[in-house]
C-alpha cells in the first residue's frame, strides 16, 4: 500500500507554546459525521444543529481545556459534523511574561486522547491544521470563519440531507 508524504505545514523554528493566538482545524477520520445527530434541512436558521453524543463529550472537553491548562484560554469554537475549529490563546502572565504552557501539539494530542477514551473508540484524522494569528485583523478573520462555517457547510455540502451519523 502506497502513502501519501504528508506536507509540513509547522514552522520549523517557531515555539508552539509561545503566547499568541492559533486556529486549529482537527477532522474526524475519513471525515465521518460524528458530532450533529440532524443535517437535514434546518428549522429557522441554517447553522441550527443538535450535536451528538459525540458531539457532547467533544464540547465537553474544549470547555475543560481552559481548566487543564492554565495559560490557554479558548476565545472561540465551532464543532461541524466532521471536524472541529478552535481559536486558542496562549496567555502572558500580569506582569507580561510568558507562563508555562503546553505546545499546541500537546494540547491537541491530549484533546482528543479524552474524547477517544470517552467515546471508546478512535474517531480522529493523524494530524491537524494549524495557524498562527498574527494581527487583530487576522484574528477577527478567523472569528468570522468559526461563525460563519455551519452556515457555510450547510448551503455548500452536496450530500448534506445523506450523511450517515455514526455514534
Amino acid at each position: 500500500m502506497e502513502y501519501r508524504n504528508r506536507k509540513e505545514h509547522r514552522i520549523k523554528w517557531y515555539d508552539y507554546s509561545s503566547s499568541g493566538g492559533y486556529f486549529l482545524t482537527i477532522c474526524t477520520k475519513e471525515r465521518k459525521n460524528y458530532f450533529w445527530t440532524d443535517v437535514g434541512a434546518p428549522i429557522g436558521r441554517p447553522y441550527d444543529f443538535e450535536l451528538s453524543s459525540y458531539g457532547l463529550i467533544v464540547e465537553r472537553a474544549i470547555k475543560n481545556i481552559e481548566d487543564v491548562y492554565s495559560a490557554v484560554s479558548v476565545d472561540d469554537y465551532i464543532i461541524m459534523p466532521d471536524h472541529i475549529h478552535l481559536l486558542l490563546i496562549i496567555c502572558f502572565d500580569q506582569n507580561g511574561r510568558p507562563m508555562g504552557a503546553p505546545t499546541i501539539d500537546q494540547i491537541v494530542n491530549q484533546t482528543k486522547g479524552y474524547i477517544t477514551k470517552q467515546i471508546g473508540q478512535p474517531i480522529w484524522q493523524k494530524s491537524f491544521f494549524d495557524h498562527i494569528i498574527r494581527d487583530e485583523k487576522d484574528y477577527d478573520l478567523h472569528v468570522k470563519y468559526i461563525r460563519e462555517n455551519p452556515l457555510k457547510w450547510y448551503f455548500n455540502s452536496e450530500d448534506h440531507d445523506d450523511i450517515t451519523l455514526y455514534e
